[in-house]
């Protein structure tokens, strides 16, 4: 894979990840707007396993809070960081036991198609919105309830249709609930982590059964400059939130949206 392919899928996963718009969308979009051969699951996942790296390190002190928390409540000792860590194993499982099925009832084709990604797009990003304007401003993540938890990973779900976006779809869910911003794509990063690691040591294995070195080699450079591009974007982002709303987004997702859904219905070409 020539070194320009692996830097635009690294800086664009590093971008798009923890914004609203849906990076998986934007990769499978990449060989279809550049005409590159796509560049299959694995380096998806490859580029998706940097941009753990950034969030890791962006959050380290909620993630060692969590660690903490787990100890004191081996030892019998209630503590917030250790609700944290199960409220975003919990709300990981109906997404891990969907997408499983999912990936084996509609094929590989069903998730990198144009058209659903166009639409998904559009819907979604009017749904944010509406889920931004209209909800009050009142939660913060250190007082999450069980049942908010579940219900904002259980929205995970309806990232599995190409396009919606996994933060997108949870930061939406969260501000319907009425969380704070910054708050609700906070909640949506670290809810990134298990998902996130789960997919990568099966795309690990893939990659390491292969036996290809280049393979290797490839996957390690898009997963550091994924990290790098990750991270600034996430301070960017986190800085936005706490001034200003998601409409930014909302016109992004909506415009790109209009325009994929012409792309694929042959009303412009490329």
């Amino acid at each position: 894979m020539p070194f320009l392919q692996i830097f635009v899928l690294a800086l664009v996963q590093g971008i798009t990840e923890f914004l609203p718009i849906s990076s998986s969308g934007h990769l499978v979009l990449v060989p279809v707007l550049t005409h590159w051969p796509d560049q299959g699951q694995d380096m998806d996942i490859a580029v998706h396993v940097g941009t753990l790296g950034a969030v890791v390190l962006y959050l380290w002190r909620d993630i060692w809070a969590m660690l903490v928390g787990l100890g004191r409540s081996l030892r019998g000792r209630k503590d917030p960081g250790a609700r944290l860590f199960w409220q975003l194993i919990v709300g990981t499982i109906p997404v891990v036991i969907c997408g499983f099925a999912a990936k084996k009832l509609l094929g590989e084709e069903f998730f990198r198609s144009v058209t659903i990604i166009g639409w998904s797009m559009l819907l979604w990003g009017i749904v944010l919105w509406l889920a931004d304007v209209m909800s009050l401003t009142v939660k913060r993540m250190e007082h999450m309830p069980w049942f908010d938890a579940i219900a904002i990973g259980a929205s995970q779900v309806l990232a599995l249709l190409p396009g919606t976006s996994r933060s997108g779809i949870t930061m939406t869910a969260a501000r319907a609930l009425g969380y704070e911003r910054s708050d609700a794509a906070r909640f949506s990063m670290l809810l990134s982590i298990p998902t996130i690691v789960g997919a990568g040591i099966l795309a690990g294995k893939d990659i390491y059964e292969a036996g290809d070195p280049v393979m290797t080699q490839t996957a390690l450079i898009a997963i550091a400059l994924s990290f790098v591009s990750a991270l600034i974007t996430i301070t960017i982002l986190m800085s936005w939130l706490k001034r200003a709303s998601f409409t930014p987004f909302v016109l992004y997702r909506v415009v790109f949206g209009i325009f994929l859904i012409a792309l694929s219905y042959g009303w412009v070409q490329v």
